[in-house]
């Protein structure tokens, strides 16, 4: 593969310092939009940690308690994207994100509630409507605040709030759900609940309060207004369906992280149950074990990442951003392959310390790149078609493939732990997939970004 360097034609300076916010605005709304992408991925997928108890305690099947907790989630969280993606392209950014924020975690601490599986799939409904709003809300008012120069970097900043909030939805939750803590006392005093419907309490609270926060405290910027391209009228849906068809590198951009999620994230779904059947472990000890490396391997791979593609010597060339990704996930597709073959405790949780920061390190960038391939007033309906495809992926199919796979692994006499390791087995070598679009999506990357923001990139050989 032949490298080539490339210079970035930017806004004149003078333009650009008067329109950029001051650094102190733009860093306090980057900590606001991280707290948001945090609540995200805490309530999203603390399903996931306190799956098996949910499915004893209502008498589901595998396939059964992913379809009641992920799929009704997922549907509206993919029916009401582009609904609201369509208005945040068009209307007060800042007004929507906080009102999903607190719709979200309303319907959050309602799941503590659930009696059965309909009422508790009713509000994983409200939380799916919630959550469509916050990312490409979040994305779209970043790209506000910080130039083309920058938003590789701030995305990847932003995309810190995924190890967090899956730090919370593993370790902290499944503590939580074990009755150790403050946290476990509090929602026991506060809810009368304990176990996993203390769970669902706890996490759901904060956001109603970061809510009212960036609804009071963050100023919504002009649209467009760090870009060449700051002025153009508000395209029609099929307008920016046609324009984003055209760019064949965000196509490819998308299916690649679409395919990263499927692996990554759909693998991780299944994880915490499989250390529970597979080694005897409680929810906590499987959040004790893999909370780590939520927290400490993936702010790590994230931070290192965005150290990276910030130096000027690498970030010349944004199609060595692209290329960076497609060998991380393809050399970590590896270990998640031996994760769930293995019978041995100490080499998965070896596995785990490298699989598990590989599903992190992606996100930033690709949100970033996503969006200097977007005009201004695309960026969001950009966005809601990246989560489309990615929710599609890690939160309807994998669960559903997985969910099927096991129950029909198990009909063939497996038990429930071995039907579990065949069918995640299944799904782990899709990370060559995901490599194999990585490396597509740079062929037209400098001319796509050109013709999406006005920047001209000239590429010069080295």
């Amino acid at each position: 593969m032949s490298a080539k360097a490339a210079t970035i034609a930017s806004p004149p300076a003078q333009v650009a310092a008067e329109r950029r916010p001051s650094t102190l605005a733009s860093w306090y709304v980057l900590l606001m939009m991280v707290l948001v992408y945090t609540l995200s991925i805490a309530d999203r997928y603390v399903i996931s940690t306190v799956l098996e108890p949910i499915r004893l305690e209502l008498g589901l099947s595998d396939l059964e308690v992913n379809l009641a907790a992920g799929l009704p989630l997922a549907i509206f969280y993919l029916a009401f994207g582009f609904p609201l993606s369509w208005l945040i392209d068009r209307g007060n950014r800042r007004n929507i994100v906080s009102i999903c924020l607190i719709i979200w975690s309303a319907m959050t601490m309602l799941c503590g509630k659930a009696k059965f599986a309909l009422q508790f799939s009713m509000t994983r409904i409200g939380v799916g409507i919630g959550e469509a709003g916050g990312t490409p809300g979040a994305n779209s008012i970043l790209s506000d605040y910080f130039p083309s120069q920058l938003r590789p970097m701030a995305l990847t900043v932003f995309s810190l709030g995924a190890p967090i909030g899956a730090w919370l939805a593993a370790q902290f939750a499944g503590e939580v759900a074990d009755g150790q803590g403050w946290a476990a006392h509090a929602a026991t005093a506060l809810a009368g609940t304990t176990g996993w419907r203390s769970v669902f309490i706890v996490l759901g609270a904060p956001g109603i309060v970061v809510g009212l926060l960036i609804y009071l405290t963050v100023r919504e910027p002009k649209r467009g207004q760090l870009d060449l391209k700051s002025d153009e009228p508000h395209p029609s849906l099929g307008e920016t369906v046609r324009f984003l068809w055209g760019q064949k590198s965000a196509v490819n951009l998308m299916l690649a992280s679409a395919i990263t999620a499927f692996w990554g994230w759909g693998l991780m779904w299944f994880t915490p149950t499989f250390l529970q059947r597979t080694y005897g472990m409680t929810v906590g000890e499987a959040g004790d074990l893999t909370g780590p490396m939520h927290l400490y391997g993936g702010i790590g791979a994230t931070v290192l990442t965005s150290w990276l593609i910030a130096q000027p010597w690498f970030f010349r060339d944004p199609r060595r951003i692209v290329w960076l990704m497609g060998w991380g996930v393809g050399l970590a597709t590896i270990p998640s392959i031996v994760i769930y073959y293995t019978h041995s405790l100490e080499l998965t949780r070896a596995m785990l310390w490298i699989f598990v920061p590989a599903i992190y390190f992606y996100i930033g960038p690709c949100f970033g790149m996503l969006n200097n391939l977007s005009p201004p007033p695309m960026r969001a309906l950009f966005c809601a078609s990246t989560l489309l495809a990615a929710n599609l992926g890690n939160l309807i199919l994998a669960p559903t493939i997985g969910g099927w796979l096991s129950g029909l692994f198990a009909s063939g006499h497996a038990n429930s732990a071995e039907s579990l390791r065949l069918a995640l087995l299944c799904i782990a070598p899709s990370g060559f997939w995901a490599t194999y679009h990585y490396f597509t999506c740079t062929r037209t990357m400098l001319q796509d970004q050109e013709r999406a923001t006005g920047v001209k990139i000239c590429a010069e050989a080295t």
